[in-house]
């Protein structure tokens, strides 16, 4: 059943950042992966708050783990596209957007991530 739940999450999660990504490049272009670092921003936050709920404040059944953190935010987030990405704004001679981003997405995923567990612990007390 395991496998259920990480696969339907999975699919849920990769179908959201095509959405969001999408529409994201819509609004600001193509010049710079501003999807996928928001993608990967807004899963930091979420597994932030996920993963504080579920191992901090509600007892749950370990699927909804399984569905969600795993499988969704695991499909939703793009560490494979984020690398990609940086490698190809380095190889098109863009240091300063390429190095920025790597700052960005490390230092603000991070920060994203401490935000959903402080937020999620203040909210649940």
């Amino acid at each position: 059943m395991d496998y259920l739940w990480i696969g339907l999450g999975g699919f849920l999660g990769v179908n959201a950042r095509y959405i969001m990504g999408r529409a994201v490049a819509d609004r600001l272009g193509t010049a710079f992966p501003y999807g996928t670092l928001l993608v990967n921003l807004l899963g930091a936050f979420l597994v932030g708050v996920l993963l504080t709920l579920v191992t901090e404040h509600v007892l749950t059944d370990p699927f909804w783990r399984q569905l969600t953190v795993v499988g969704f935010l695991g499909g939703f987030t793009t560490f494979s596209a984020y690398t990609f990405e940086t490698v190809a704004l380095l190889e098109e001679g863009r240091w300063g957007a390429g190095l920025g981003y790597v700052a960005v997405s490390n230092l603000l995923g991070v920060m994203f991530c401490v935000a959903g567990v402080v937020l999620t612990r203040l909210a649940v007390r």
